[in-house]
């Protein structure tokens, strides 16, 4: 099989996911040069996009691998070979997570604001989906953050709030606003937590509701 067939493969199955370039070498029986020089042939051509991890103290042990992101949910699917393969939950859970990723990037462009965006894991792997930086840490002032965390889900649990609210409360960063998106209709407010159906957050976004 081409090598870049192999490498198209690996990739495609790990949309959303932390990258771990060793690890996606071994699996495409690659070196890990090519590895890097196939992920900057799709960035160049825009079929994907690095979500960096959020460090508020590098004297902390964070998450520092990268996630990475296909344009398309579906192109991913193609490049891994699952298109005739049932979808399960999990990949619908990544394939919102993708949709919402690329429309915090496209309003960030449009509106001039190019806030960065990063996601946030602990070494004790609590996550939060998305973290934009709306104002970098300064000498006198503290990094100013927005966080979001998406579900593929109807009915909202107040568990999924609970690394939001972790971050929220170090000392080194000021969360601005936390938002929650999900599939259900409802929209609720949670001490300090927006959680909006998908819809609304979209509205919300272009509006300037966000970020």
């Amino acid at each position: 099989m081409n090598p870049f067939i192999r490498f198209l493969e690996v990739a495609g199955l790990i949309n959303g996911q932390v990258i771990n370039k060793g690890n996606i070498a071994r699996n495409a029986r690659l070196p890990r040069t090519t590895v890097d020089v196939y992920f900057s042939v799709l960035e160049d051509t825009l079929l994907g996009h690095f979500l960096p991890a959020f460090r508020p103290s590098v004297k902390v042990r964070e998450q520092a691998h990268p996630k990475f992101y296909w344009f398309d949910a579906g192109v991913a699917r193609a490049a891994a070979g699952l298109l005739n393969d049932q979808v399960d939950s999990i990949w619908r859970g990544y394939s919102l997570e993708t949709l919402i990723f690329h429309e915090l990037r496209v309003y960030a462009h449009v509106s001039g604001k190019d806030r960065r965006i990063f996601f946030y894991r602990t070494g004790g792997g609590s996550e939060i989906d998305f973290v934009i930086e709306t104002q970098k840490r300064k000498q006198t002032a503290k990094c100013r953050i927005v966080c979001i965390e998406v579900k593929h889900a109807k009915r909202w649990e107040r568990k999924w709030e609970r690394p939001m609210r972790i971050l929220a409360e170090d000392r080194k960063v000021r969360a601005e606003k936390l938002f929650g998106v999900y599939c259900g209709t409802d929209r609720y407010y949670f001490d300090g937590i927006d959680v909006l159906p998908v819809n609304t957050f979209l509205e919300m976004l272009y509006n300037g509701e966000i970020f």
